[in-house]
């Protein structure tokens, strides 16, 4: 098995289909908006801003993780700020071959300083579109109700859902604190979106059981799972996603911060893939984790044994798994097939070139 560098998974193209906006700035980013908005942030230098909001396998728990998103969303309240994100996140991506992404936010949480969500789904559809104009990636926006918020307001983000359908807008989803707050409260505002047709995914089985999953699947219609990981204590369950391809979205990195999993060895994502669940790879929040998908595959690489044959296979899977119509799916899907056949690891080229 040929040993994969950063820089050879870099090469290859790639899906990131679960990454939070308001998770995934540039550190010198927040400091220059804090700037220009009067924004007060406890602290004005890039180092120091890392040693708040990238809290790293010290953190306790999934509500202490999200609290570093306070310091985010402080400068994410401005139409220009919004544009300028979502740009430059889709620019970080497209720099490692991302090809596809989707970004996924809670417009209701950038309404302090007055904007609509109608102004909001537009200034990070304004900055994607601004991103695919200039580099090799193509992009989709999940809109996120939140689960500690009432079933209301995600009634009313599924509505804007919908009223964004075919603009840029290609899913719905539920996100926030997942303990005492189950989806099945959250069931209306999914109904709204399926009836419109379409596509959702939830976050479940990551600080909270199998019934988690359970229940996005059976009572909210699930066409993919955020994170998942705890669908390894239910054989049964487990044994329905994959006779039904409901895809997983894997954030190995982030789940060992939230404590999903409390060592990457024991992440589940190796078996999921041996039993054939259909698994894609992706940041959750490059800020906060402080990575990339080349780092997440690098991962399944060193530390869980995935090869080169085998990543390759989860980065179509990933494609297989996008929110995108099917004729678009299967053009990218050729090419992107057409690409990893040709592949050939930097260490082998090497060695090539010796004989």
């Amino acid at each position: 098995m040929p040993r994969l560098t950063l820089q050879d998974i870099q090469r290859l193209p790639k899906t990131d289909l679960h990454v939070h906006l308001d998770g995934s700035l540039r550190l010198e980013t927040i400091l220059e908006l804090a700037e220009q908005q009067k924004v007060k942030l406890p602290t004005d230098s890039a180092e120091g801003l890392r040693k708040i909001v990238q809290v790293g396998e010290e953190c306790k728990s999934l509500v202490e993780y999200l609290r570093a998103f306070d310091i985010t969303l402080s400068v994410m309240q401005t139409y220009e700020a919004l544009v300028r994100t979502a740009f430059e996140l889709a620019e970080d991506a497209a720099r490692e071959n991302v090809r596809y992404m989707e970004v996924r936010y809670s417009p209701i949480l950038h309404q302090q300083r007055g904007l609509t969500l109608h102004n909001i789904v537009q200034a990070v559809l304004e900055g994607l579109r601004l991103a695919e104009r200039k580099y090799n990636i193509r992009t989709g926006v999940i809109v996120c109700g939140i689960r500690h918020i009432s079933p209301e307001m995600s009634n009313r983000l599924a509505d804007l859902t919908v009223a964004f359908k075919n603009k840029g807008v290609v899913g719905f989803d539920l996100a926030g604190a997942e303990e005492d707050f189950p989806a099945k409260k959250f069931k209306e505002a999914f109904g709204r979106v399926l009836a419109n047709n379409i596509n959702c995914t939830l976050h479940a089985g990551e600080a909270y059981g199998p019934e988690s999953i359970h229940q996005a699947i059976h009572l909210c219609g699930a066409h993919r799972i955020g994170h998942g990981v705890r669908l390894i204590e239910d054989g049964d369950l487990l044994n329905y996603v994959n006779d039904h391809r409901i895809p997983l979205e894997i954030c190995a990195s982030s789940n060992l911060q939230t404590k999903a999993v409390k060592k990457m060895e024991d992440h589940p994502v190796r078996l999921f893939y041996d039993l054939g669940l259909r698994i894609t790879v992706n940041t959750d929040n490059r800020l906060m984790t402080n990575t990339s998908v080349s780092k997440e595959l690098l991962i399944l690489h060193e530390t869980l044994g995935f090869g080169l044959e085998e990543i390759q296979e989860v980065i179509i899977m990933g494609f297989k798994s996008a929110f995108l119509p099917y004729a678009v799916k299967r053009a990218m899907l050729a090419e992107v097939v057409s690409e990893l056949k040709s592949f050939k690891p930097k260490s082998l080229e090497v060695k090539k070139e010796h004989l």
